[in-house]
């Protein structure tokens, strides 16, 4: 298998300008890795480096849009001095993604931004939720019709511990692997799980088929030993970029990272062609996605 690690050597999140082969990369499934690219910690931030900053209530830490701050444990000057870490990353991913793909800005829309300062190793999940499986990410209540998903990770960790990835094999090639066992769509079905609240809107096909993609994948315990993977040791003191709905991943370790995500649009990639929702449409035959719901 090619390595799906693109290594790119830039350390400023500002003035790092994109390249046609870093985008292609980005869009075929791979996941561009920044070695030098830290997000640096002041005193102040270093000190907030610790995990019972999480409320135990919640799974992770999260900056809404909004600017307001959910998940932390502590004081009013806690809650503000995680917000303010928070969103300096906010601000510093927003101009990284601006630079690489400067087509992307106007149309991506911002989500939420984590910070999980919780140990991967000790989080005990159903294996749906598993998300040391490898998998593409997919949301059983909240269908996105095609809309890619771009995340942008840093390491934060301060004793040099790094975040460790399986990332696996192309996605047309999961597809391949997973279509046959897939249950088909049931047009009815999906309207109920709308109807009963289960889902936020109406579950298209290729919400449904990126489900079962999603779901058989960690279901199937001898892919996760033998389908290609290489295991990735992202370092402390770097940033790594991916289509998390595109790059089959696994989180098997590591404590201590920020994350952001962005939204783009279904068609909007530099090469919608390659796009999970244009491989499963070519390989269904048929238009997986209502036009309404584009």
């Amino acid at each position: 298998m090619q390595s799906p690690i693109v290594s790119i050597d830039a350390n400023d999140w500002r003035n790092t300008p994109g390249r046609p082969e870093w985008t292609a990369a980005v869009e075929s499934g791979k996941v561009l890795y920044f070695p030098q690219l830290a997000f640096a910690l002041s005193d102040q931030e270093k000190t907030l480096l610790r995990p019972d900053v999480r409320d135990p209530k919640s799974r992770n830490i999260s900056l809404n849009v909004d600017g307001s701050i959910k998940g932390v444990a502590g004081d009013a000057a806690t809650q503000a001095a995680v917000a303010a870490m928070v969103t300096r990353f906010r601000e510093q991913t927003t101009a990284l993604i601006a630079g690489l793909f400067p087509d992307y800005m106007p149309l991506v829309r911002m989500a939420p931004t984590s910070y999980r300062p919780s140990q991967v190793e000790t989080r005990a999940q159903s294996w749906r939720a598993d998300d040391k499986r490898m998998h593409v990410d997919a949301f059983p209540s909240r269908p996105n019709y095609g809309e890619r998903i771009l995340r942008v990770f840093s390491n934060v960790n301060p004793d040099g511990q790094p975040r460790v990835w399986r990332v696996g094999e192309p996605f047309e090639d999961v597809a391949r692997k997973f279509l046959p066992r897939a249950k088909p769509y049931v047009a009815w079905q999906a309207k109920a799980l709308a109807m009963l609240h289960v889902t936020k809107s109406l579950r298209s096909e290729y919400d449904h088929l990126m489900l079962q993609l999603h779901d058989g994948m960690k279901g199937d315990m001898d892919y996760q030993r033998n389908a290609p993977q290489e295991t990735v040791p992202f370092a402390a003191g770097s940033s790594w970029v991916c289509f998390s709905d595109q790059a089959v991943h696994a989180v098997m370790s590591g404590q201590y990272m920020l994350e952001q995500t962005f939204f783009l649009p279904p068609g909007k990639e530099y090469n919608p062609d390659a796009s999970p929702l244009a491989i499963l449409t070519r390989m269904q035959g048929h238009a997986l996605v209502a036009a309404d719901q584009r």
